[in-house]
C-alpha cells in the first residue's frame, strides 16, 4: 500500500508509504491518503490523526516523471492535466474538509505538496535532520495547495514571499522559529512525541475539539478554496502548453 493507517488509543497514524521514492506523490498515494483522511474521519472511535512518512523521508513532493507525464497527455489533447476528480485535487479537498485534529510528524525531507500539505495540519513537529522546500520558482511553475496564500497566514508575508521566489531551503530550526512547525525533535522521537500529542488531544472532550477544529478552520472562510481555484487554473494552462514556465 502507498499508504498505511494504524490505530490505537484513539488515534489514527498514517503513514505515507513509498520509502524507495523519497514518499513523493503519484496518483495512486493522493487518492489513498485521501481514502485513509476519509475513514479516518467518519470512524467515531477514532478521534486524532498523525501524519508522517516512512523510511528517512517525509515527502519528496510530486513524482516529477508521473508530473511530465501529464503534462504530455494535456498537450496532446488526451488528458486534462491537472485537477479532476483523483489524484491531488482529491487529496485537498480531503484535507480540507477533514473535522478531527490531523498532527504533522515531518521525519525527514519534505519538498513541495511535503510542505505545502502542513498548512492543513493543526499542529507541526519536525525532526532535526528535517529540511524543507518549495520549489515552484525553480521548476518555473505555480504554488500550490493555496500555499500562495496559506503560507503568508501562517508565517508572515515577508516570509512567505521570501520562501516562494527563492526555492531556498529551511531547517527544523527555522521551520520551528517562523511558525511554520510547533518544535523540534530528535529524529528518533519526532513520530512518539506527535503520537504521545495526539493521545493527549484525544483524551479530552470530543465535543470541544471537534468544535475548536471547526471553528479555527471557519474563521479561515474561502481563503485557502478561492486560492487553490486560481492556482490551479494556471497550472491547468501551463499542461495545456505541454511545459513549465519560463
Amino acid at each position: 500500500m502507498s499508504v498505511e493507517l494504524a490505530t490505537t488509543d484513539g488515534v489514527a497514524v498514517i503513514t505515507l508509504n513509498r520509502p524507495e521514492r523519497k514518499n513523493a506523490f503519484n496518483r495512486r498515494q493522493y487518492d489513498d491518503l485521501a481514502a485513509h483522511l476519509d475513514a479516518v474521519a467518519t470512524d467515531e472511535n477514532l478521534r486524532v490523526a498523525v501524519l508522517t512518512g516512512a523510511g528517512a523521508a517525509f515527502s519528496s513532493g510530486q513524482d516529477l516523471k508521473e508530473m511530465a507525464e501529464l503534462a504530455g497527455q494535456a498537450a496532446s489533447g488526451s488528458a486534462t492535466g491537472g485537477g479532476g476528480t483523483t489524484g491531488f485535487t482529491v487529496l485537498l479537498d480531503a484535507l480540507q474538509r477533514f473535522p478531527k485534529p490531523l498532527v504533522a510528524a515531518v521525519n525527514g525531507v519534505a519538498v513541495g505538496i511535503g510542505m505545502t500539505i502542513l498548512p492543513y495540519c493543526d499542529i507541526v513537529l519536525v525532526a532535526e535532520s528535517a529540511r524543507l522546500r518549495v520549489p515552484f520558482s525553480e521548476l518555473g511553475v505555480p504554488p500550490e495547495a493555496g500555499s500562495s496564500v496559506l503560507f503568508a497566514e501562517l508565517i508572515g508575508w515577508q516570509r512567505a514571499a521570501e520562501l516562494l521566489l527563492t526555492s531556498r531551503w529551511i531547517d527544523a530550526t527555522e521551520a520551528v522559529d517562523i511558525g511554520l512547525a510547533l518544535r523540534r525533535c530528535t529524529d528518533a522521537e519526532v513520530l512518539s512525541e506527535a503520537t504521545a500529542l495526539a493521545r493527549e488531544i484525544a483524551s479530552k472532550s470530543p465535543y470541544s475539539t471537534r468544535v475548536i477544529k471547526e471553528l479555527m478552520v471557519a474563521g479561515r472562510g474561502s481563503r485557502s478554496s478561492d486560492a487553490r481555484a486560481r492556482e490551479e487554473a494556471l497550472f491547468a494552462a501551463l499542461f495545456r502548453s505541454g511545459g513549465y514556465g519560463g
